[in-house]
């Protein structure tokens, strides 16, 4: 049995010291620290290595391993889904989850996609680290795949009501894959079914 317990610290070395000191078993790790505290655990595993950014420290005697589950869900859940290799993908958001995503596409295979961003510099630096293309805007081309990574269409937010891809795109595509969780049947899922499309949804994220 373990308890699990919030805590916030603008010291992280001694944050992590702590873990250490007081045989924590193991904790979450939220921003502003993901890449930060790489620096004071013993071992990455290869989740955490491949985007340079950690949410998790597991201590097994002392000996703190760092992993990024965001990163193992989207590789599981792109084998468990059949994801076809050759699809082309648009991914929509630039930000530490859309990085996540877009590592595990690149490391499962997924050679033809495109980083979609309005921020134009963490749009173009995610799109070009990775190997894919970067827009501002949606084109014209098709994608067999679409992945959203932004706030649009969660509960409580300003989009809330909004599709984060027009009815076109879902129209053309052949799976929809939506990161957020709450609600579960954001309106983008709730279209792509009515659109009989396989979708895959935050909570399977979670």
């Amino acid at each position: 049995n373990f308890y699990y317990k919030a805590f916030s610290s603008q010291d992280l070395p001694g944050a992590v010291a702590g873990i250490r000191a007081l045989g924590v078993r193991g904790c979450g790790v939220s921003m502003p620290f993901k890449e930060a505290a790489i620096a004071l655990v013993d071992e990455l595993d290869a989740s955490a290595a491949a985007i340079a950014s950690i949410n998790t420290i597991v201590n097994t005697a002392g000996h703190l391993k760092a992993y990024n589950t965001d990163y193992l869900a989207i590789a599981q859940l792109l084998d468990s889904h059949r994801v076809p290799k050759e699809y082309r993908f648009v991914l929509r958001g630039s930000g530490g989850m859309a990085k996540a995503v877009a590592s595990a596409l690149r490391d499962g295979g997924y050679r033809n996609g495109a980083i979609l961003a309005r921020n134009e510099r963490a749009g173009r630096a995610l799109a070009e680290a990775l190997g894919y293309t970067w827009q501002a805007q949606p084109d014209d081309l098709p994608a067999q795949l679409l992945i959203n990574v932004t706030p649009i269409g969660m509960s409580g937010g300003a989009q809330a009501d909004d599709l984060a891809f027009s009815g076109e795109a879902i129209a053309a595509a052949q799976i929809v894959f939506d990161v957020v969780a709450i609600p579960a049947e954001t309106p983008l899922i709730l279209r792509a079914r009515a659109e009989g499309k396989q979708v895959i949804t935050g909570l399977e994220v979670i």
